[in-house]
């Protein structure tokens, strides 16, 4: 078995990195090509990975032009304990009011650790008359795990 195959995660243990870390690097396509990148927090909505940003950002300019996107979510201090999932998608956008309130909501909740009540709503709204969700609809997952070589290379 190669190295490669040794530290690739099962879809479960994927799905498990994914949802306890909390920034992800999202890269989309500028009018260059030159990949802009930056860190955004997510959340899973109905099962898939979103996240939210104003309407006017770079990124969602770029990704009205090109709905191509990859994103990295990755932790380890030493290269014995690197682990990362690099997803790469399609880019679905919505600036739905419900939809994008169901993210704001589901955002909160995952990174506040508050209730959330109807002030917590009463500010997602607020916050979601500028903002766009993005869906990944994802078309592959490369991920790796270092801890699985156990010190071995």
């Amino acid at each position: 078995m190669s190295t490669r195959d040794k530290i690739r995660m099962t879809e479960a243990e994927a799905d498990a990195f994914l949802e306890e870390q909390r920034t992800m690097a999202v890269a989309t396509i500028g009018a260059d090509g030159r990949p802009h990148v930056v860190a955004m927090w997510y959340a899973f909505v109905d099962g898939a990975l979103c996240f939210w940003t104003f309407a006017k950002s770079q990124k969602i300019v770029n990704l009205r032009r090109d709905s191509r996107i990859t994103c990295l979510v990755e932790d380890g201090d030493v290269y014995a304990n690197l682990r990362g999932v690099e997803l790469i998608a399609r880019a679905h956008l919505s600036d739905d009011e419900d939809e994008v309130i169901k993210f704001g909501v589901a955002e909160f909740a995952r990174y506040q650790n508050m209730p959330v009540d109807d002030a917590t709503i009463a500010g997602v709204k607020k916050m979601a008359k500028k903002r766009v969700v993005v869906r990944l609809e994802i078309e592959r997952v490369v991920s790796w795990d270092h801890r699985k070589l156990s010190g071995g290379y």
